[in-house]
């Protein structure tokens, strides 16, 4: 069998039900493992601990990627929420229950987690590392995590434990029997037997179902919730819930289940010979650890109570082979709680990933803390909440117990074991329902533990006090008198490590770090972020209350949201897309918009474009993508003045061979490219035609070359002197480290452009002081500078750190750069953004160096992740059909047409200056003599316009007129091709924006926005001299798109081409002419000679047409 798996059942073919007719076993993967040899860590449960410790060791992983993980579910279902089993009768939707959204299951790197649902284990081998299924394949491992967890149990001494109607627990599947079941015994009695933790949640299940009359709970001690409550809470948690409609039968034993003829339930008789009519039993008397597979295996089980055998270190008595959760006995305990199996998992997660460099972690006594809502009671206890009961189980070190010897010993001997040294502060309130008892230590100094009914508030803060042993400094009596003062539940009070969520181990810091550092902007932000509130959901109150206090603290009341369509700005958007893993506009207008239905507009599309560039790095001319991006990303070069393209190959750091300098003069020989050096230190080649773009681009990659981004905000380059390559002056090899700069960082988008440069001296010829970062080598390694800028509003950057090493560079500026992505507004350039971010570059440092908000190793990774995904977007474009045929001038004719006239200019040929004036020309209330319906292009070419976010256009050539026809929304609109603005033939490539069913084209040169419908079709919406025309447009049963047109002689008198074209001298007196007549033509005359002038002797000729060296 392959020692790769894939998904049996793949993301998109998984039901919210179970999978039926899933067979045990699995298909061979066809996945290839990339990298070099990774361990396979198999995984065996598909539970709440088990999806703990994937993620956990995913997350410890991800720059070492060590391991690959193979997880085998016996259930049907993803990994759920069994905390939150008793909601699942509310919604009946197992995918409100996942722990993880499907999506998050392919969205992991290649290969690094394969899951299997429907699949059962039936041996494990530890002498050869292989697991088998019942399918008879087997799966090879090189570590074993058994999560197997726990069944429920089912008294088979009891007759009758078999019949219909007889039901446990504790999955799924087992709530969907019993709902089945009860939909066909309306009017019945219901019973539940057990009066544990689980047995109320059933409880409460049944009565939510409305199928029965009436539904009894049967415990067999004095109170309910004994293991965690005394009998005087337990009580009271008795005498709340009968209220609530629940009977409540205490001190019973059942000892046979009636049954009918059918061997259906028809009621029970107790041991004491009492009878209870009923039609549907539910047991909920406690749990088993799942061993079996253990067990046959020859691993060692704990004999009395069940559980796979572990130690500190969580490893079994077998090589390899750990166990965590509900299956493993820890010093002959095993825990049915989620937060031990947590803490198991983040033990061993940490010890496969981190011990090779820091000393292994130990699993200690857990705290069994738990505080819950049960039937709408409040009830918690935590620490040592028996020590009054059983003797506490630990001391604090400085309230030990005595020595042996002493009287105290003596006389134990004599008169029996003493009470145990525990003081119990009791507090009962029958009116409010209240109940309280906290135990201490005898001098009343050392909280041991408690239990709360009713008021359960003080419980975060209770808890880290006994977990910690700190001594109290204040009396015992102030934890009743002073444990209820109004408004002091928000948490304001408590410690960064004071635990708030028990299933998940979440501390306040957590929730304060992950709000702080930009990547949680909501409460569902906070519960996938951290996890708090996903388990038993008691803490969320608590959660909340520290979420709005944080938002609050740091000003989040300012509001700067991207464009009317969205109350969130970029970075709100940025963290909801994220964390809930949107992948298209419609998924985000949904989860976000203002209005669900909206297309958006020229703001926010772009802006929405980049953040799924940054996440998820697909080819931005891909369907779903193209109708977001900016005028330059639309087709990967930046749009020119006459609607050409410019085209920038990447030249890391400006190094550069004379073979590829070759290249790229043949290149721009060839096909009549102006070319320049720019300020980057790269070749910008001016003029390309969009329909020679893939020809270009395909010569240019034939050559060693590949897009250089220059049309993206991204990193555009990183500038570089030649340092010690050959510098005499120079200390740092400036060369090197900016080309592993740009290599590095080449394709990320960000809000803005990001420009880079490396000085191999102080001297700083590349100018990395005004850079978005720049470094400076210094003999201990380089000086880094951060936020700096040229352009608009030029700004000089800071010095971030000194005489960093070379190899810590990387990780800072990762930290840096993906700090910057997650949180910077729409178009802020880094240095605007550093100025605005509270505590400038101290703070700053604070985060990315001292990694304050804890953030760090999350930046690291994600860059890392980003990096990995780098494509080349002219060589996919260029191998990809469908994005070829996007690059034609018209969409019905292969015609090509010159949009503005050029002239030559020092050598070169440009296109001439615009012209002074725009075209005032009221083109929307053109009266035209006639409209006939005329046939423009085939309907097929707008195939899926309706689900694209920008819906899709058309360049239509008609006469010497060019019009634009897009299908946005399901509505069909048209429109002349020139803005008039400047007279661009370009707005059939503009965004489309709406707002209450209105539609308009943003012009890609300089936003000028025309509606395409309604009364006000053909205006412009920001500057209102200038108009367009529109017209009529429809699809019919022949296939083709129909425009009502006039003639054809009548449009182009109108609207034609060669009438609007920008033409030499419209621009009046050239910029340099009075210049020139005193210098000579471009400043030359004061020389001997003569360069535009004098022609080399280079043959730029032969049959190709490349250049003769």
């Amino acid at each position: 069998m392959s020692s790769n798996w894939q998904p049996q059942i793949t993301v998109e073919e998984l039901k919210s039900d179970p999978v039926e007719g899933g067979s045990n076993g699995v298909n061979e993967s066809k996945m290839e493992s990339h990298g070099g040899q990774r361990k396979k860590v198999v995984v065996v449960g598909l539970g709440m601990v088990g999806i703990s410790f994937i993620e956990k060791l995913m997350k410890l992983d991800a720059k070492r990627r060590e391991y690959d993980i193979i997880v085998i579910g016996e259930e049907g279902h993803l990994a759920y929420n069994r905390v939150g089993l008793t909601s699942f009768f509310q919604h009946r939707k197992v995918e409100n229950l996942y722990l993880n959204p499907k999506e998050w299951y392919s969205s992991c790197p290649l290969g690094s987690l394969n899951y299997h649902l429907n699949t059962k284990v039936t041996e494990i081998h530890p002498e050869h590392k292989l697991v088998s299924c019942s399918s008879g394949e087997t799966v090879p491992y090189d570590i074993l995590v058994l999560a197997t967890g726990s069944d429920a149990l089912l008294p088979r001494h009891t007759p009758g434990h078999d019949a219909a109607g007889v039901f446990v627990y504790r999955t799924i599947e087992d709530l969907q029997k019993l709902i089945d079941y009860s939909a066909k015994q309306k009017g019945t009695i219901g019973a539940v037997v057990g009066g544990g933790l689980l047995g109320l949640e059933a409880a409460k299940a049944m009565m939510d179902l409305d199928a029965f009359d009436k539904v009894k709970l049967i415990e067999r001690n004095r109170w309910v919730l004994s293991r965690q409550l005394d009998a005087d809470a337990g009580g009271l948690v008795v005498e709340q819930v009968r209220n609530l409609g629940l009977e409540v039968l205490l001190s019973k034993r059942v000892g046979k289940i009636e049954v009918t003829e059918d061997n259906a339930v028809k009621g029970v008789i107790f041991e004491d010979g009492e009878k209870m009519e009923c039609s549907t039993i539910c047991f909920a008397i406690g749990i088993r650890a799942r061993d079996e597979l253990a067990r046959r295996a020859g691993i060692k089980c704990a004999d009395r109570g069940g559980g796979i055998v572990v130690g500190e270190d969580l490893r079994t008595s077998k090589e390899d082979i750990y166990a965590i959760g509900e299956c493993a006995s820890w010093e002959n305990q095993t825990f049915g709680l989620i937060a031990p199996g947590v803490e198991m998992a983040d033990v061993l997660s940490f010890n496969l990933t981190q011990a090779k460099v820091h000393s292994y972690r130990k699993f200690k006594r857990p705290d069994l803390s738990t505080k819950l809502k049960l039937l709408g009671v409040e009830v918690a206890s935590f620490g040592d909440f028996f020590a009054d009961r059983d003797g506490p189980k630990h001391l604090p070190i400085r309230a030990g117990r005595k020595k042996e010897g002493s009287p105290d010993a003596l006389r134990k001997l004599t008169d029996g074991p003493a009470p145990p040294p525990v003081k119990a502060l009791t507090y009962k309130d029958p009116f409010q329902a209240v109940y309280k008892k906290y135990l201490f230590t005898m001098d009343g100094k050392y909280l041991l533990g408690g239990m709360m009914i009713g008021d359960t508030k003080d419980y975060v803060k209770l808890v880290p006090m006994v977990k910690n042993q700190k001594q109290l400094d204040v009396p015992p009596s102030q934890f009743i008198l002073g444990a209820s003062k109004e408004g002091d539940d928000g948490g304001d009070d408590l410690d960064d490590d004071t635990q708030i969520c028990s299933c998940h181990n979440v501390t306040k810091g957590d929730v304060v770090q992950a709000v702080k550092g930009g990547s949680c902007k909501s409460i569902g932000d906070v519960k996938s972020c951290t996890k708090a509130g996903t388990g038993c959901g008691g803490c969320m109150p608590l959660v909340t209350s520290i979420f709005n206090s944080t938002m609050k603290s740091m000003g989040q009341e300012v509001k700067n949201h991207i464009c009317p369509h969205f109350n969130y700005s970029r970075a709100d958007l940025y963290n909801i897309i994220s964390v809930k893993k949107l992948k298209t506009l419609a998924e985000v207008m949904k989860e976000a918009g203002n209005d669900p239905a909206s297309q958006g507009c020229e703001a926010c599309k772009p802006s929405i474009g980049s953040i799924f560039s940054t996440l998820y790095n697909k080819h931005v001319m891909d369907k779903p993508l193209h109708g977001l991006q900016e005028t330059n990303d639309r087709f990967l070069g930046n749009i020119q003045r006459n609607g050409t393209f410019s085209v920038i190959p990447r030249v890391s750091a400006g190094e550069i061979t004379p073979d590829k300098l070759i290249v790229l003069g043949n290149v721009a020989k060839k096909y009549n490219l102006y070319t320049k050096i720019t300020g980057g230190q790269r070749i910008d080649m001016f003029g390309a035609q969009k329909q020679d773009l893939i020809a270009i681009w395909s010569e240019l990659i034939e050559g060693g070359f590949e897009s250089g981004h220059a049309y993206a905000k991204s990193l555009r380059t990183v500038k570089s002197c030649v340092g010690t390559t050959w510098c005499r002056y120079g200390i740092g090899d400036s060369v090197g480290m900016a080309v592993r700069l740009e290599e590095r960082y080449k394709s990320i988008r960000s809000p803005h452009k990001m420009k880079g440069g490396v000085s191999g001296c102080v001297r700083e010829c590349a100018e990395a002081q005004n850079k978005d970062f720049g470094l400076i080598a210094t003999e201990k390694g380089f000086n880094i500078f951060l936020g700096g800028n040229g352009g608009a509003s030029p700004k000089h950057s800071e010095l971030f750190a000194k005489d960093v090493p070379p190899d810590d560079v990387i990780p800072i500026l990762d930290r840096y750069l993906m700090f910057y992505i997650r949180t910077a507004d729409k178009l802020q350039r880094t240095a605007r953004w550093l100025e605005n971010l509270p505590g400038g570059i101290k703070y700053l440092r604070e985060v990315i160096l001292e990694d304050k908000l804890g953030i760090c190793a999350s930046l690291e990774a994600q860059m890392e992740e980003l990096v990995g995904t780098f494509f080349d977007e002219w060589a996919e474009a260029i191998k990809n059909p469908e994005i070829r045929k996007k690059f034609q001038q018209f969409d019905n004719t292969p015609e090509r047409v010159q949009n503005m006239e050029l002239e030559e200019d020092r050598g070169q040929t440009r296109p001439v200056y615009w012209a002074k004036e725009s075209v005032k020309e009221d083109f929307r209330n053109t009266k035209w003599t006639s409209l006939t319906w005329q046939p423009v292009i085939e309907a097929s070419h707008f195939k899926g316009a309706d689900e694209a976010p920008n819906g899709i256009s058309a360049t239509i050539k008609r006469g010497d007129t060019q019009l634009a026809v897009f299908r946005v929304k399901g509505k069909w609109l048209a429109s002349q091709q020139m803005c008039p603005h400047k007279r661009s033939f370009v707005l059939s490539d503009g965004l489309i924006g709406d707002a209450n069913d209105k539609l308009w084209v943003s012009c890609p040169n300089h936003k000028r926005n025309f509606e395409l419908n309604g009364e006000q079709a053909g205006r412009c919406q920001n500057d209102e001299e200038l108009s367009i025309a529109t017209f009529p447009v429809e699809e019919r049963e022949d296939g083709m798109v129909y425009l009502k047109l006039p003639p054809v002689h009548e449009l182009d008198g109108v609207l034609g081409t060669k009438k609007w074209m920008v033409k030499k001298g419209e621009s009046g007196e050239g910029p340099f002419e009075k210049l020139d007549r005193r210098l000579g033509p471009n400043g030359v005359g004061m020389r001997g000679r003569k360069p535009f002038e004098a022609k080399k002797a280079l043959a730029a000729g032969g049959p190709n047409g490349s250049i003769d060296w």
